[in-house]
């Protein structure tokens, strides 16, 4: 496939048209029932898999499907518009399957095609009760050990938490030297001395949200994915990625939620007319969408300097904290233009709206998004930081 974000070429376009065709067919009439229920997606996550969509940015050679990051970006915006939550687990195992296949030990590599697979569940354990968007501020220790680390702390606000097999967990290593200090480490959930929290939320209910406590648990060398020093930068990298990831999943989220309200628009009549006449409902619509195709640019700029190696880290910060308001608008908007039905539960416009509230908080607040932009205009001298 080649690479241009802006315009997509043949294959791309391709490649899009199947992806959509498979989210709508397997999971967007099924999407309102799957979110109000706590059970993990076993069986829709397969669709995925065997349609190649977990491991597609991974190399042929390791497995993979080889594909660029622009089908991984065009993949989440068309399985999130048919669900939301299915939409996180794409973009979240394909980065963490492409992560471990990438190490050089191979007790770390073994789970990147079991992740593929779906025969086992991955998440990203960084924040702690006391140490949200200030990730250097971590307080889970490592002790160096012979042969290891001991990790103890608790991580908290962690997805799929209640469901995880590994989880990739930063922790410091030396308190005084800040992020400078912090390591990142592969940690099995079935581990004696690991245990994880439910959380009751009213969105990501298939996903789950919860803590998982590390009570001395033990992490051999062969398990280390990223020496201290390097795991904060290595983690801060994944999140340029998925921030521009999660981007999408709100855009997509949304573009079904005004498509429902322009159909509904013009079936819809009152005195006499339908309510797509009325320029209190098409004006709306308009705006939105314009909205929508806006974070859309900015989400494929970034993925196309990602691609090219150069620095996208504002960019994702913009993405983060603007496109989940975007689409929470947009959505709101749907449900006011359905007038009394939109309020009700028996229809998704409330399950979309619950969902991509939670990414106005998760992978990093709209405040710390704003400083790392303004530290990019201002510099870090001028901010005090």
């Amino acid at each position: 496939m080649s690479a241009n974000p802006f315009v997509l070429d043949e294959d791309h376009t391709q490649f899009r048209d199947s992806v959509r065709n498979l989210a709508r067919r397997e999971f967007l009439d099924s999407y309102h029932a799957r979110a109000a229920r706590t059970e993990f997606p076993h069986q829709e996550l397969k669709k995925l898999t065997e349609a190649g969509l977990t491991n597609l940015t991974l190399a042929e050679e390791r497995g993979g499907q080889g594909a660029d990051l622009l089908a991984l970006a065009v993949a989440c915006e068309e399985v999130a518009y048919a669900d939301p939550n299915m939409g996180y687990i794409l973009f979240s195992t394909n980065s963490l399957v492409a992560l471990l296949a990438e190490q050089e030990s191979e007790a770390i590599r073994r789970w990147s095609p079991i992740v593929a697979a779906g025969d086992a569940l991955g998440c990203w354990a960084v924040t702690e009760p006391g140490a949200g968007s200030d990730a250097s501020a971590l307080r889970t220790k490592a002790v160096r050990v012979d042969g290891g680390w001991v990790l103890t702390g608790e991580k908290t606000s962690v997805t799929l938490a209640p469901h995880a097999d590994i989880a990739v967990v930063l922790a410091q290593t030396d308190p005084t030297l800040k992020a400078r200090g912090i390591g990142c480490f592969l940690v099995e959930c079935a581990d004696p001395t690991v245990s994880s929290q439910s959380f009751a939320d009213p969105g990501f209910k298939p996903l789950g949200r919860g803590s998982i406590t590390m009570d001395g648990t033990l992490v051999p060398d062969e398990r280390v994915l990223a020496e201290p020093g390097k795991g904060f930068g290595q983690i801060m990298a994944e999140f340029d990625l998925s921030r521009t990831l999660i981007a999408l999943t709100c855009v997509g989220s949304a573009q079904r939620a005004l498509d429902m309200a322009a159909a509904y628009a013009k079936e819809r009549t009152a005195f006499g007319r339908p309510l797509a006449t009325n320029q209190g409902v098409s004006f709306p619509l308009a705006e939105h969408t314009t909205y929508l195709a806006a974070v859309r640019a900015l989400a494929y700029q970034a993925i196309g300097l990602r691609m090219a190696g150069l620095p996208h880290t504002t960019q994702a910060a913009m993405l983060k904290w603007w496109a989940p308001r975007v689409a929470f608008a947009a959505i709101q908007e749907a449900v006011v233009l359905h007038g009394q039905v939109g309020w009700s539960d028996e229809m998704p416009l409330q399950a979309l709206l619950r969902d991509v509230s939670g990414y106005q908080i998760g992978d990093g607040t709209p405040q710390i998004q704003k400083v790392i932009i303004a530290r990019d205009i201002l510099g870090r001298d001028a901010l005090g930081s």
